[in-house]
């Protein structure tokens, strides 16, 4: 399969790197700050929710004690995760093309740009952008039309690659742009998008 795409834009968590690899270590002063003053039941599920939701958003979900929330809060804004962090194993097929390439990850600016330094894959992207759910009212949708319009793409000369339906490949079908759900864990059905894979050996055979 040949596609005439110009541009990739990546999602980071879960796309490019196992969140749940280092969720423990880069979230251990959060958790340590929750555990003792929540139900297991509802500590268990913000441990859940934390891997794809901002924690102020999680922390009303379960209507958390104001103080407890702005402290939490704090940590969160204020981290900059220092440990180990490695990519998928096959994430470097997705280099093999000449396409241009976008990150666009949406979380606590510091945080992220954190996990993208420990990562080393600053230079794998023209430009990366990092809507802050804390300081923004930019969605997804809104930074890839700004790269559709910056950059002078047709929305069929652009693909979306990430994990989660409801988010970056949603946003992207909403603008009429190609979608390819990089599923790891098969935890989705192939039909809720354009593309689909469990592996990037499966990205690589769409011979961008």
């Amino acid at each position: 399969m040949i596609m005439k795409i110009k541009a990739l834009i990546f999602d980071l968590d879960d796309t490019i790197y196992a969140t749940k690899s280092v969720v423990t270590d880069m979230y251990k002063d959060l958790f340590a700050l929750l555990q003792p003053q929540l139900s297991e039941t509802v500590f268990g599920n913000i441990q859940e929710d934390i891997l794809t939701t901002p924690f102020h958003i999680v922390a009303d979900r379960y209507a958390i004690d104001r103080n407890l929330r702005d402290q939490g809060l704090k940590i969160c804004l204020e981290m900059d995760y220092e440990g180990p962090m490695q990519t998928f194993d096959n994430y470097k097929l997705t280099l093999n093309n000449a396409a241009e390439r976008y990150l666009v990850t949406a979380g606590y600016t510091r945080l992220q740009k954190s996990k993208i330094r420990q990562l080393g894959i600053e230079k794998d992207f023209q430009e990366i952008f990092i809507p802050d759910p804390y300081t923004s009212e930019l969605t997804k949708t809104d930074v890839f039309e700004q790269i559709l319009n910056k950059y002078h793409y047709e929305p069929s000369e652009v693909l979306v690659i990430g994990d989660n339906p409801e988010s970056e490949i949603a946003s992207a079908k909403e603008l009429g742009i190609a979608t390819y759900l990089y599923d790891y864990e098969s935890k989705f059905s192939p039909a809720l998008a354009d593309y689909y894979g469990t592996s990037y050996e499966d990205f690589a055979n769409l011979k961008i």
